[in-house]
């Protein structure tokens, strides 16, 4: 089989790879701002396998704000795309995804390494057409609005929720009903971060409505998804016998858990295996500290080692003993997990999922924006009563934003803050109280700045391999 992926292809694609809906057959109730990788990969799959099971006018809507680079290959499949499912071992058409013990597949669906998704009516690119955007807030059809814009777009002078504004002014002219604004992305108690955003951006006029119509449900969402390569182009042609430009790559590993809260209905997220909660905090704190926390340290350290990807850092001598150090006794001290959870077990299924070298995940990509990631992720172990292993964390970020790996290579410091970083990168500009990440004990800071001596002294890998329990 050969062409580009499309509606008038799917009756020649392998069953098991087919979309769970009929594309264009429902009628939109969700826009959802930021048409990345994760998106596809997590929300949009959830969102098919809800109307798959339930039905319901729940398409999307997607808006793009700025960029063409996925839109248009969208656009030209019929707003058709592909999941490519890289379980333990996969790195080669046919290979077959390696199912993790704790995980599911979206929806409980039995597909193959790739499937296509159908969730996606269309499309809008922001920056082109605002006036679009604002009226598809407006449409008394929508009813939920979903965002993955990652935490620099959680700013007043931002596209988006200036966007999101006029959206709603729009729709309280209109008088089209309530609606609620599930933010996806990877802040703690996003959805109330996103409400005190838009509650201080409101206009005067627009308070009450606001009040008494716009809901910011939290949510917590976890799936690996990788940067999308040639690799990945190469494994969803081969599995759907067609070409998919915008296809994304996922680990077989998928959770979302959200407060249910919502004033106009949802998707029944629930039967594609979402958890609804009264509370998402226990919830953020467990990812946040015990995956996002770990993926950083490995990131960092694995980065001044020279190891490319995440699972090469865990193959480090002692890497995996030192994590589960750290999780066992730092990162248990400092919060209570959700009823029934287990901070270690949790910790060893992060661990697994992070030793699957199929996803190829970059130290280099996970090490992006730390001034943005360590204060959720790291910053809250220093309560615990001896955060020795979280001041190696902040330490070997430290020496990442120095520019070099252990061998001289150089490093790239990708941070909305990289300059004000670089203007002083001794540990009491980075960490004193007008630093960039301020931690307020000294003695804290000067287990950092030892931490640091001992890295520039003795690498990262060797001192991971003397660190690490007997």
């Amino acid at each position: 089989m050969t062409g580009q992926l499309s509606r008038a292809a799917l009756s020649r694609l392998p069953a098991s790879a087919r979309p769970l809906v009929e594309p264009g057959a429902a009628g939109t109730g969700m826009v959802h701002f930021g048409l990345g990788a994760f998106f596809r990969a997590h929300q949009a799959a959830y969102t098919e396998a809800a109307m798959a099971h339930s039905g319901g006018d729940w398409a999307v809507t997607a808006v793009a704000p700025s960029s063409r680079t996925v839109l248009d290959p969208l656009r030209a499949q019929d707003h058709l795309f592909s999941v490519v499912t890289l379980g333990a071992g996969r790195t080669s058409a046919g290979d077959s995804p390696h199912q993790i013990r704790c995980g599911h597949t979206i929806g409980g669906v039995a597909a193959g390494p790739t499937r296509v998704v159908g969730a996606i009516a269309g499309s809008v690119l922001a920056a082109e057409d605002p006036q679009a955007v604002v009226a598809l807030l407006a449409d008394p059809g929508v009813r939920v609005v979903t965002l993955t814009v990652t935490e620099k777009a959680y700013r007043p002078e931002a596209a988006v929720p200036r966007l999101l504004i006029a959206g709603l002014a729009a729709r309280a002219r209109a008088d089209a009903g309530p609606i609620s604004l599930l933010s996806c992305d990877n802040l703690p108690s996003n959805g109330r971060t996103l409400d005190r955003l838009l509650t201080g951006m409101v206009p005067d006029d627009l308070r009450d409505w606001y009040a008494a119509n716009v809901t910011c449900p939290s949510s917590m969402v976890d799936r690996i998804v990788p940067a999308t390569t040639a690799q990945t182009l190469d494994l969803a042609r081969a599995d759907l016998g067609v070409s998919d430009l915008a296809a994304v790559a996922a680990e077989p590993f998928s959770q979302w858990v959200i407060e249910d809260r919502f004033a106009a209905g949802r998707p029944d997220w629930a039967a594609a295996g979402a958890v609804f909660t009264a509370d998402v905090t226990p919830w953020e704190h467990l990812k946040l500290r015990a995956l996002n926390g770990v993926h950083s340290a490995l990131a960092y350290l694995g980065a001044l080692a020279g190891r490319e990807a995440i699972a090469d850092a865990l193959t480090m001598p002692g890497a995996a003993g030192l994590l589960r150090h750290y999780l066992s006794t730092e990162v248990a001290a400092s919060m209570t997990p959700p009823p029934g959870v287990s901070v270690i077990a949790y910790g060893d299924q992060a661990l697994e999922r992070f030793a699957n070298h199929a996803l190829g995940h970059r130290c280099l990509q996970v090490a992006m924006d730390g001034t943005q990631k360590l204060p959720q992720r790291v910053l809250p172990m220093l309560a615990a009563p001896d955060p020795r292993l979280a001041c190696l964390i902040l330490a070997a970020w430290a020496r990442f934003a120095e520019g070099a790996a252990d061998d001289g290579s150089p490093l790239d410091l990708n941070d909305p803050l990289a300059a004000t970083v670089r203007a002083d990168l001794t540990t009491e500009g980075l960490f004193g109280p007008g630093g960039v990440l301020p931690v307020a004990d000294p003695a804290h800071r000067a287990q950092i700045d030892t931490w640091r001596s001992a890295l520039a002294r003795h690498g990262a890998a060797a001192l991971v391999a003397a660190e690490a329990p007997a």
